[in-house]
């Protein structure tokens, strides 16, 4: 009886231990082939993260602007957002990301064919096809959105529009070409990490050219030369904006180390988080210090438009400066918004939301500032692809608004205007209980 409880315990035990051993060979091959595709995995998890943070930039953009704008435009204003995404993410994929990137080899342009994107089991790479295509898709959004906060509460909507389309299919992806498509600038030794110029100057100098065709808004300058100033209708949706902005910038620069699959491109995107949040810290501190000084009384929309200022400044280089150079970079940043934003005053430019000084003229300043921290750049090829940029960009910008202007018109009347492009021009308002106190503005 022991005999067979002994024979049969080892019966047992040589079964249980075969199921096991025939579990573990099982379970082996998945682990390898896991760890294989580790590097795969992550890297398109930064893309679809990074992504989906800067898409949420547009709501930031959406919310600035609303705030920062008088009250009889704010619907203007979220309905504009909401359009130039959408365009922007139909237009990069029928145009945008093959003339971006599709056969540059050094040169100017891509191919005019629609982004294919692969199936799953033919999707090879070191990412998911998608997932890049998405990411680079939501930094087109963006370079839209710099336009739409300048050009505000006087503009009208389909001639905006059309110039959207313009952007977003053609003048940003030919543009990106040159550096990030492989192109003659690329092969220069340019360097632009996130778009300080390819993003943020090329939305600024779109911008600049709508300003000029377009004009100031009706009361913003005396006959004598004084400057009115044009309240918005809500600081807190102002910063609410900025602080959803500063979180997807996040995004936005560290979603630009294109990878996450080393323990090495793992610190670079920790790094990159760091310097990006302490450049735009001191883009705010320096505002308020700046505004204080100079006005005696610090101005909100200095402190919000230093954060950003900051950001933009960083963008072009956020890996490799220190925590100290990235504090220096960003509050020169915020330094240039107190400094051009009266400069576009007397000059007689209307920004109504800041878009120049902290998109156009930082983004300079961050690109210039690059050769500064990394080695491997110098200020005069900088300096050769910030002049290309700005005169490709504003000259087919100019080119657009001045067509527009000549054929269907960009501008609203001064009734329109005075009544609110809410009601003028899309019929619905945001505030309708204070319709009489935004006609007071």
């Amino acid at each position: 009886m022991k005999k067979l409880t002994l024979l049969t315990a080892a019966a047992a035990g040589s079964l249980i231990f075969g199921f096991d051993a025939a579990i573990a060979q099982e379970t082996t091959a998945p682990e390898f082939a896991a760890a294989a595709d580790t590097a795969y995995i992550f890297n398109t998890l930064l893309f679809l993260i990074g992504g989906f943070l800067v898409m949420f930039m547009a709501a930031g953009f959406a919310m600035l602007e609303a705030g920062l704008v008088r009250s009889k435009n704010v619907s203007m204003q979220c309905l504009k957002n909401i359009a130039l995404y959408s365009i922007a993410s139909l237009m990069f994929w029928i145009f945008g990301y093959n003339l971006m990137y599709d056969g540059v080899d050094g040169g100017f342009i891509g191919s005019f064919t629609p982004k294919a994107i692969p199936a799953p089991d033919a999707d090879a790479g070191d990412y998911a096809a998608a997932s890049d295509f998405f990411f680079q898709l939501v930094f087109c959004a963006t370079t839209a959105s710099i336009v739409s906060g300048t050009l505000a509460e006087r503009i009208k909507l389909w001639p905006f529009l059309i110039f959207t389309v313009v952007l977003t299919g053609f003048i940003y992806p030919i543009a990106g070409s040159w550096q990030w498509g492989a192109g003659w600038l690329s092969e220069m030794g340019f360097s632009d990490f996130a778009g300080s110029t390819l993003v943020h100057s090329v939305g600024g100098w779109a911008a600049l050219a709508g300003a000029f065709v377009l004009g100031a808004r009706k009361g913003k300058f005396g006959a004598d030369g004084q400057v009115h100033a044009l309240p918005g209708s809500s600081m807190p949706l102002a910063t609410l904006g900025t602080f959803i902005l500063w979180l997807g910038w996040f995004g936005f620069n560290g979603g630009s180390q294109l990878a996450m699959g080393t323990i090495a491109d793992a610190s670079s995107v920790a790094r990159i988080f760091v310097n990006t949040n302490a450049a735009a810290a001191a883009g705010v501190v320096v505002a308020i210090v700046a505004t204080q000084i100079m006005y005696k009384k610090v101005d909100i929309t200095m402190a919000l438009n230093g954060a950003l200022a900051g950001l933009v400044s960083i963008t072009a280089e956020p890996l490799t400066p220190s925590i100290f150079m990235a504090v220096v970079i960003g509050g020169i940043g915020g330094i240039i918004v107190v400094i051009v934003v009266p400069l576009l005053d007397k000059l007689k430019i209307d920004d109504v939301v800041g878009a120049i000084p902290v998109h156009l003229v930082a983004g300079i300043w961050g690109t210039l500032a690059v050769p500064l921290t990394n080695d491997g750049t110098s200020f005069g090829t900088q300096i050769v692809g910030i002049v290309s940029y700005g005169v490709f960009a504003f000259v087919a910008s100019l080119v657009i608004w001045v067509i527009l202007k000549a054929t269907i018109g960009v501008r609203v009347t001064e009734e329109e205007e005075a009544l609110g492009l809410d009601k003028a021009e899309i019929g619905v308002e945001a505030y309708p209980e204070f319709g009489v106190g935004s006609q007071r503005v």
